[in-house]
């Protein structure tokens, strides 16, 4: 009986193990690709979207909750397409006056803030605005 006990202890263990690699797989390839943080207005924007590798996005806005919705396959197709073309560029020195919005994009390990957007940043904000109001929702 001790010698089958002990045979059959290895396998006991295997279930453990199953359940636990993956989880953390999943958690080690998510990684970011692209932020987007729009600020400032009377309004008082505060909008941030932020897409990670596994082609979820983290989505808030001032008021409300934090949501982790992930993107159509059309959509993540599209938005990888736009940041080919992306060139971040240096920082914008904030303009005088009180109603402008910041737009702040990190991608690749820099990131930028510009307050008027470069041809190369407007299909990219653009793709990332949509996804904002399509997968946002206050409840």
């Amino acid at each position: 009986m001790r010698i089958s006990r002990i045979a059959l202890l290895p396998l006991a263990a295997l279930p453990v193990l199953a359940v636990t690699a993956p989880a953390e797989a999943a958690t080690a390839h998510r990684k970011l690709v692209v932020e987007l943080r729009e600020e400032g207005g009377f309004a008082g924007l505060r909008n941030r979207v932020a897409v990670y590798t596994d082609g979820c996005a983290v989505l808030s806005r001032r008021t409300g909750p934090t949501v982790r919705k992930c993107l159509t396959t059309a959509e993540w197709r599209a938005l990888r397409g736009s940041l080919k073309h992306l060139r971040l560029g240096r920082s914008e020195s904030r303009p005088p006056g009180a109603d402008f919005i910041a737009y702040r994009l990190a991608y690749k390990g820099h990131r930028a803030t510009r307050y008027a957007l470069p041809p190369t940043w407007q299909p990219v904000v653009s793709r990332l605005e949509k996804v904002l109001v399509k997968y946002w929702s206050p409840n």
